[in-house]
């Protein structure tokens, strides 16, 4: 019998055509490798072919995680749960001047510090002593500082997208108040972008222009003859935490990011970012959501028997799904109670610097989420968070197991938000 239920759900998952998976990981440089690769899924595939598909997805993320290691050696490394994070570098959660006088005095060297006033934290980082890995320094630290907050600096990565040549347009709806972007950085000239309201900031460096900030900064706000993102009247405030350098991505360049979208009052924060659970993230992004922001995530694309990946999964944060035109759920999306909604993440378009692509994956549905949420939520306030959250579920189509589950959450959203063709 389950066997049967697992071939009618790879069935419909499939669709009557192929759907190539290719793309790249947004922010780094070096033409990087795609977590999912040529993933070609077709309804007269065999049963085991398509499960073994399926499955692999969770392996190419450590193969990318890997690669990207072997190409920045001099300063990334994969940490023991083989997450990507910066070689020596360990990040302290608002440590006491106790705590920071010991750690100095075990050899470690303070690099950055950054108070975040509008967050209510203070983070440190701090570089290991020389000769001591970057797992033996976490280890140390805590065993100095037990009551201390200590972590790798851990590098997010794009929740990987795909693309193809073809380009359709999403009708979209209203306006909003101020939405907000944490990606790599966005092409403001694009034909799709230049009537929109945006205003960006580099966390790494100098903002770069990105396809895949751009992709999603065009699903948020975008709006040309024939295309239009879900809330195309909103203010977007982007913050690129790439600028192209090999150490974009970074927890403090998100929490700064973070810190900076409280100081402008952002109401609703886009992140189609995925990586581990990280203290200090955690930190930031629960006072976040204290203070009445809302902040949507992409649940990733690593399959759905893979490990949740963060921000989706903290407490309080929107995970987003997507499906396909028929509205089933992508084979690659990532399951559990982190998914709160879906909306449509395959067969839609974004601009892209030069044009525009067609795109898949949940990073494209988050933005269409985030831009819905922006019509209802115009600043920051607790109470009107948890309604505008409500308030999108009561409209929410109920896909898959009947009310909230764990593959559709709430249920569809912004079916309305649909590709149609450019003449």
């Amino acid at each position: 019998m389950k066997a049967l239920v697992l071939i009618s759900v790879l069935w419909l998952a499939a669709g009557p055509a192929s759907a190539q998976l290719g793309g790249r990981l947004g922010g780094l440089p070096g033409g990087l490798p795609p977590v999912i690769r040529g993933i070609d899924q077709t309804v007269d595939r065999t049963l085991d072919a398509t499960v073994d598909r399926v499955t692999d997805l969770a392996t190419q993320r450590v193969e990318t995680v890997r690669d990207l290691v072997a190409q920045h050696r001099d300063v990334l490394e994969e940490s023991p749960q083989g997450d990507l994070i910066v070689r020596h570098e360990i990040v302290a959660t608002a440590p006491s001047d106790a705590a920071l006088a010991a750690a100095t005095a075990a050899g470690f060297t303070v690099t950055r510090t950054d108070t975040l006033e509008n967050l209510g934290l203070s983070i440190v980082v701090l570089s290991a002593p020389r000769g001591v890995s970057t797992r033996d320094a976490l280890l140390r630290l805590k065993k100095l500082d037990p009551e201390g907050s200590y972590d790798f600096n851990a590098i997010y990565l794009g929740s990987q997208s795909a693309s193809s040549a073809a380009a359709t347009g999403i009708p979209g709806g209203g306006g909003g108040g101020r939405v907000g972007l944490i990606d790599g950085g966005v092409d403001t000239g694009h034909p799709a972008l230049g009537g929109a309201r945006i205003t960006q900031k580099g966390f790494a460096g100098t903002p770069q222009p990105s396809e895949h900030g751009t992709e999603t900064a065009s699903l948020l706000v975008g709006r040309a003859d024939g295309f239009a993102g879900a809330a195309p009247g909103a203010d977007l405030y982007v913050a690129d935490v790439y600028c192209n350098t090999p150490t974009g991505g970074s927890t403090p360049a998100i929490l700064q990011a973070l810190d900076w979208m409280a100081k402008e009052r952002v109401a609703v924060v886009n992140i189609s970012l995925v990586g581990p659970s990280n203290t200090p993230m955690k930190a930031a992004v629960a006072a976040m959501v204290r203070r009445g922001h809302l902040i949507v995530a992409a649940v990733g694309n690593d399959g759905p028997a893979a490990k949740p990946l963060y921000p989706a999964a903290f407490d309080g944060v929107i995970g987003v799904t997507g499906v396909d035109r028929r509205n089933h759920v992508l084979p690659e999306a990532g399951r559990g109670p982190q998914v709160r909604f879906a909306a449509p993440g395959a067969d839609i378009s974004a601009a892209r610097p030069g044009g525009y692509a067609g795109v898949r994956g949940t990073s494209f549905a988050a933005p269409i989420v985030a831009g819905l949420l922006s019509r209802r939520l115009e600043r920051p306030d607790p109470a009107g968070a948890q309604a505008a959250v409500n308030g999108l579920a009561a409209t929410a189509q109920d896909l898959g197991a009947k009310g909230v589950d764990t593959t559709y959450g709430y249920g569809l959203v912004g079916g309305d938000i649909r590709p149609q063709k450019k003449k």
